[in-house]
């Protein structure tokens, strides 16, 4: 849902967020999604690979607790080595 006087997202915690991660190796990529979010439920979902094969995505479903946890894994997935890009 968005605020429409400030354009802000409000969401209800908790609540279910996807994150896209994009980089070179599936496997690293995977190996990623476990070291940021540990021991917590997730489901990870093949998304796309580029047309050359050099980029995969993939989709990371988790629950989220509250903005500060949403954006402290955004955070730790952008510095991850494995991690070209987040959305």
């Amino acid at each position: 849902m968005t605020d429409e006087t400030k354009g802000r997202l409000i969401l209800d915690y908790p609540c279910p967020w996807v994150y896209k991660v994009i980089g070179a190796d599936g496997e690293q990529l995977r190996l990623a999604i476990g070291e940021v979010l540990g021991g917590r439920e997730h489901l990870v979902t093949p998304s796309r690979t580029s047309r050359s094969g050099k980029y995969q995505s993939l989709d990371i479903e988790v629950v989220v607790r509250d903005e500060a946890e949403r954006n402290a894994f955004y955070v730790a997935f952008k510095r991850h080595a494995a991690v070209v890009m987040v959305l």
